[in-house]
C-alpha cells in the first residue's frame, strides 16, 4: 500500500487536475487555512460547526475547504502545497513516512474515535449479526485505506469470511450498489440514513462499535507548516475542541441547525439523525491528543490486512502537546 498511495501522490501532483482538491487554489492569504477534507460528511460535524460558530474567526483566521475524495489526493494536496492541513485517515502518514518522504507530514489532532461507516443491506434486518456476512459480497472500501481495513479486520474477529469488493472508487460504492453491485455496502452519514429513507436499502448495524476505539479521521500538515504556523495548529485544536464539547453538551437539533448549511442538498431531518447515530457510538474525541494504544490498534488493523512493511514508531509521526494543552484549556 506504500508503493500505492505514493505513486497515487505522484500522479496526482503531475496531473494538475484533481477533482475538487485544488479547486479554488489563490495567492496565500495568512489569514486563511486551506484544509482538504478526504470527504464530506457529517462524521466531521465538528469541524463545521467550529466554523458555524465562529471559533474560527475568535483565533482570527477562516478556513477554505476542499475535498480530496481519498487519503491519497488529500495527502497529495499537503505535499504539494495547495493545502495547508490534511484532514483524512493517519493511514496515509504512516504510508508516506515510510517511503521517506522529506518534510514528512505529521498528525497533530485527532477527531474521531472509531470507524463511522453503517452497513446497509437490501432487507431490513433487525436481528442482524456480523455472521450474517458469510459468503456475502460486501462493498467495503479499497484496499489499504481505514475504512476497508476497519472492515475487514472485524469480519476476521468475527470469523466471518465475507467476499469483498475492492474495484469500485469509494466515492462511487453507493452508486455502485444502487445499481445492484454487491450485497451490503458501507456508507457514512447523512448517506446511510438518506437512501434508507429513499427505500433503497436499509441500515443494518453501526461499523463503530464492532471495530473498537481506533484513530480513524486526524489532523495532519507537514513539519516545516507545523513548526512555522504554530497559530493555524492551535487554531484547529482550539475551535474543533470547543465545537466537539459544544455538540456533546448541546440538543442535536440545535447542532443539526447550525450545520444545515454545510449541506444543502440533505434535510435537516436526515443530518439530525445523522447526528444522533454519531453521538450514539461516541464519535468524537473530546481531548485530540492521539493516545499510543489507539495508534497501536490502527497498526494492528493495518498489519493483519497485509499493507504494513514494518510498524512506525508512535513519536515519529504524532505530536501531542498542544492538543493536551488545548484540552486542559477548553475543558478547566
Amino acid at each position: 500500500m506504500k508503493k500505492r498511495i505514493l505513486s497515487l501522490v505522484c500522479a496526482a501532483l503531475l496531473a494538475m487536475g484533481l477533482p475538487l482538491a485544488f479547486v479554488g487554489c489563490k495567492k496565500d492569504d495568512k489569514s486563511t487555512i486551506k484544509i482538504n477534507e478526504v470527504t464530506h460528511s457529517v462524521f466531521y460535524a465538528p469541524l463545521y460547526l467550529a466554523d458555524a460558530l465562529g471559533y474560527f474567526a475568535d483565533e482570527g483566521y477562516k478556513i477554505e475547504l476542499t475535498n480530496g475524495g481519498g487519503a491519497d489526493k488529500t495527502m497529495a494536496a499537503v505535499l504539494h502545497g495547495s493545502a495547508d492541513i490534511g484532514f483524512c485517515g493517519p493511514e496515509a502518514v504512516i504510508y508516506t513516512y515510510l517511503g521517506g518522504s522529506g518534510d514528512a507530514p505529521k498528525v497533530f489532532g485527532q477527531m474521531t474515535n472509531c470507524d463511522g461507516s453503517f452497513l446497509v443491506g437490501r432487507k431490513a434486518e433487525p436481528n442482524f449479526k456480523w455472521t450474517d456476512l458469510e459468503g456475502k459480497n460486501v462493498l467495503a472500501g479499497r484496499p489499504g485505506g481505514v475504512p476497508f481495513m476497519t472492515f475487514q479486520y472485524v469480519c476476521m474477529e468475527q470469523n466471518v469470511s465475507a467476499n469483498f469488493i475492492t474495484d469500485v472508487q469509494f466515492d462511487s460504492m453507493t452508486a455502485a450498489f444502487l445499481n445492484g453491485v454487491g450485497d451490503y455496502v458501507t456508507m457514512f452519514e447523512p448517506s446511510a440514513s438518506e437512501f434508507e429513507k429513499s427505500g433503497n436499502g436499509y441500515v443494518v448495524a453501526p461499523v463503530g462499535p464492532a471495530g473498537g476505539e481506533v484513530p480513524y479521521t486526524c489532523f495532519m500538515a507537514k513539519s516545516s507548516f507545523i513548526e512555522k504556523e504554530t497559530g493555524k495548529v492551535d487554531a484547529i485544536l482550539r475551535s474543533v475542541t470547543k465545537a466537539t464539547k459544544y455538540i456533546y453538551e448541546h440538543d442535536t437539533a440545535d447542532v443539526a441547525d447550525k450545520i444545515a448549511k454545510y449541506f444543502d442538498t440533505t434535510s435537516k431531518e436526515s443530518i439530525t439523525v445523522s447526528l444522533e447515530n454519531y453521538k450514539s457510538i461516541n464519535t468524537w474525541v473530546t481531548n485530540m491528543a492521539m493516545t499510543e494504544s489507539r495508534f497501536n490498534r490502527l497498526q494492528d488493523i493495518i498489519q493483519s490486512a497485509g499493507e504494513l512493511e514494518r510498524r512506525v514508531n508512535f513519536t515519529d509521526i504524532v505530536l501531542t502537546q498542544r492538543a493536551n494543552q488545548i484540552y486542559q484549556e477548553v475543558y478547566a
